[in-house]
C-alpha cells in the first residue's frame, strides 16, 4: 500500500504539424481529471510538454524536481510512441512512481501496451476517465482490491485483466474543473492578434457511426450533453477570470440536441458573452439550422468546420458518413452565406485512389469552395470498423506516423511516395485557387485569408508537403494585396 498525493498529467511531446500552425491547444481533458483528482482529496498538477515544445530532457526535470507519486499520460494512436516513452522515463527516474496512461489507443490497445511495454506501464483507463482514475487512486492509496476498480486494465503475472467497464458520467454539469492549473499565456490562436484561447467541453459522444473514426467506439455511440446555462456560464467564467476571448469547442457533435443547442446560441446572444468561437459539427446538422444560421453569427460563431471527407458517394458510404453529395456543398454555402469561416477535409489515400481521382477531389473541394480545405491521408487505426478493409495496404507500421499528414497505406495503383507527393499538390493548388479568388471574398475573410496562408507557407508541415511550391507564389500574391 502506498499513499499517494502528487499526481502528475502529461501531455506527451507529440508533433505533427496539423493544427499546431493555427495555435496552440490545451489538453482540455486534463481540466477535468485534474479537477476530480483534486475534488478526491489529492495534488494534481497539469504538464503540457507537447504546447511548451519540451524535449525529454525537460520532461525528466520536471519529474525529478516535483518528484510526484504517479505519472499518468494520455495518447491517441500517433501520440502511443511518445506517450509510452514518458512512461519509462518516469519509471526509470523512480521505480517507485505508478505509472497510468488513458485515452482511445489505450482503451482498445491494451492488450498489445502489456506485452510490449508491460515493464514501465501500470495501469490503463479504457473509456471515460474522471471516475475511474479517482477510483484507482482511492483503491491503491487504500489496499484494496485492484479488480474491483471499473474501468481499468492491468497485468497480473503474465496475463493482462480487464475489469467491467467504468460506464459514463451522467452529469457532465457535476464534473470539477482545474482552469486555475492552467498556464493561460502559452495558449493562443495565431490568426487573431492578442487572443487567449480555451479549448472547452459542451458535450460528449458521437451517435454516428464513421468508419474510419475512433469516436463511434470510444463513446459507443452515446450522447450527452451539459445544460446550456452551464456551458455559457463557463465561457462567461474563462472570460472574466482568465481573459479568455476565443474558445474552441472539443465536441464531435455540440449541435446534436437542436433545442438545447439553440438555448446555446440565444444565451451567449442574450448575454453578450462576444467570445469567439471555434467548432466543428455534421454537414446536415448546419443544413437542419437553416433557419436559425443568423443566431450563429450573432452568437458570435466565429469559424465552422464540417466533415465533408470524400467528394464521391461511393467513398462516403463506405466511410459510413450518413449524408449525401450534395449535402456537403449545400452547408459549406450557408456557413460561407454568413461570412463565418468554412473548413473541411477530403479523406484520401483509400486502397483504389489514383493520382486522377485525387486531382479530380482537388477540382471538386474547389467547387465545395470552403474557406479552408484539409487533405489527409487515411489512418488505419488498428481498432477502427474500417481496419480489416485497410489493414492488406498497410505499409508503414510505425503509430507515430498514423496522423493523418503521413501516408501510410499504399493505393494498389500509387506508391506511398506518389500518395505523398499528391497531396501535397492538392493543398497547394486549393490555396492557389483561393488566394487567386481573394477579391470574391469579404473584407473579413481577405483578411483571415492572408493571415492564413501567410501561417501555412512559413508555419505549417504544408511549407514542406506543398514542395516549396505554394510560398514563393503565394508572396507574390500576398505583395500586392493590401497589407
Amino acid at each position: 500500500m502506498k499513499k499517494i498525493r502528487k499526481i502528475l498529467l502529461i501531455t506527451p511531446p507529440y508533433h505533427s504539424g496539423v493544427v499546431e500552425s493555427a495555435g496552440v491547444w490545451m489538453n482540455v481533458g486534463f481540466v477535468y481529471i485534474a479537477g476530480s483528482l483534486r475534488a478526491a482529496g489529492y495534488d494534481p498538477f497539469i504538464y503540457d510538454a507537447m504546447s511548451y515544445w519540451h524535449g525529454y530532457e525537460d520532461i525528466q526535470k520536471k519529474i525529478t524536481d516535483l518528484k510526484p507519486d504517479v505519472v499518468a499520460t494520455t495518447a491517441f494512436t500517433a501520440e502511443i510512441v511518445d506517450a509510452l516513452k514518458v512512461l519509462k522515463l518516469a519509471r526509470d527516474i523512480n521505480p517507485e512512481i505508478i505509472t497510468v496512461i488513458g485515452n482511445v489507443h489505450p482503451t482498445f490497445c491494451y492488450e498489445e501496451i502489456f506485452k510490449d511495454h508491460h515493464m514501465y506501464v501500470d495501469y490503463v483507463v479504457c473509456g471515460e476517465g474522471e471516475n475511474v482514475i479517482v477510483d484507482l487512486m482511492n483503491a491503491l492509496s487504500q489496499g484494496a482490491d485492484i479488480s474491483k476498480v471499473k474501468g481499468i486494465a492491468y497485468r497480473e503475472g503474465e496475463k493482462v485483466e480487464v475489469t467491467l467497464p467504468g460506464g459514463f458520467i451522467k452529469d457532465l454539469d457535476s464534473l470539477p474543473t482545474a482552469w486555475d492549473l492552467i498556464d493561460w499565456p502559452i495558449y493562443t490562436y495565431r490568426p487573431v492578434e492578442d487572443s487567449r484561447l480555451a479549448v472547452v467541453s459542451s458535450s460528449r459522444g458521437c451517435t454516428q457511426q464513421c468508419t474510419f473514426c475512433s469516436q463511434q467506439l470510444f463513446w459507443q455511440r452515446s450522447w450527452r450533453g451539459r445544460t446550456a446555462e452551464n456551458f455559457v456560464g463557463e465561457l462567461e467564467y474563462l472570460r472574466n477570470t482568465y481573459g479568455v476571448n476565443i474558445v474552441m469547442i472539443s465536441d464531435e457533435t455540440p449541435t446534436l440536441d437542436r433545442r438545447r443547442w439553440e438555448k446555446i446560441l440565444d444565451l451567449l446572444i442574450e448575454r453578450k458573452v462576444g467570445t469567439k468561437i471555434l467548432m466543428e459539427t455534421r454537414v446536415d446538422d448546419i443544413i437542419r439550422d437553416e433557419d436559425i444560421m443568423w443566431k450563429y453569427k450573432k452568437a458570435n460563431i466565429d469559424h465552422i468546420y464540417v466533415g465533408v471527407e470524400a467528394t464521391t458517394q461511393e467513398t462516403l458510404d463506405i466511410f459510413k458518413k450518413d449524408i449525401k453529395v450534395e449535402q456537403s456543398k449545400k452547408a459549406l454555402d450557408l456557413i460561407n452565406s454568413y461570412n463565418i469561416v468554412s473548413e473541411t477535409s477530403f479523406v484520401l489515400g483509400m486502397p483504389d485512389d489514383t493520382a486522377e481521382k485525387i486531382k479530380h477531389t482537388v477540382e471538386l473541394a474547389k467547387y465545395y469552395n470552403p474557406d479552408l480545405a484539409f487533405f489527409l491521408a487515411i489512418a488505419p487505426w488498428p481498432y477502427s470498423e474500417i481496419y480489416p478493409m485497410l489493414k492488406p495496404y498497410i505499409e508503414i507500421f510505425d503509430y507515430s506516423k498514423y496522423n493523418l499528414v503521413e501516408p501510410v497505406v499504399k493505393p494498389r495503383e500509387m506508391t506511398i511516395n506518389e500518395v505523398r507527393k499528391e497531396l501535397g499538390h492538392a493543398s497547394r493548388d486549393f490555396y492557389m485557387h483561393k488566394m487567386r479568388n481573394l477579391d470574391s471574398m469579404t473584407p473579413e475573410k481577405q483578411e483571415f485569408m492572408i493571415k492564413v496562408m501567410k501561417l501555412i507557407s512559413t508555419n505549417s508541415y504544408l511549407a514542406e508537403h506543398m514542395q516549396g511550391e505554394m510560398p514563393e507564389e503565394i508572396k507574390r500574391i500576398l505583395s500586392r494585396m493590401k497589407k
